[in-house]
């Protein structure tokens, strides 16, 4: 799940809040908002509202898919920082390049079982 399929659940004000808050707006050509600005937007005159709902395990819970999602990014641009650099030779990248290959190799293993549940139904049929 996505940040932006969880936050589908949550409430307009607190979701244009979250987006705002972390600046996950589509269109990237637009400056962000000021606080003023925002506010104006959803109609509040404080963001009490808001930073009281920071402390609730709903947006926690929103916070942590988000990180998780970074984190991916993250990963995909230290993957190509070690393959470059194992491909110039470095022995540590490529001994952690193999290792982290490796590992991929299993989560990559397993998403495509999660995303195919069908075919491991149909391996068990007798007919």
């Amino acid at each position: 799940m996505n940040i932006y399929e969880a936050l589908k659940g949550v409430p307009n004000k607190k979701r244009l809040y979250f987006l705002w808050k972390f600046n996950l707006n589509w269109d990237q050509t637009k400056r962000p908002k000021s606080e003023p600005e925002f506010l104006k937007m959803v109609g509040n005159k404080t963001l009490n509202g808001f930073l009281s709902w920071e402390k609730t395990e709903e947006y926690r819970n929103l916070v942590a898919i988000l990180l998780n999602t970074r984190f991916d990014s993250d990963l995909e641009e230290i993957y190509d920082s070690l393959s470059h650099k194992a491909k110039e030779g470095d022995e540590k990248s490529i001994k952690l390049l193999l290792q982290i290959g490796k590992e991929i190799k299993g989560y990559a293993k397993e998403a495509v079982r999660q995303l195919n549940p069908e075919d491991d139904d149909e391996d068990d049929l007798m007919l």
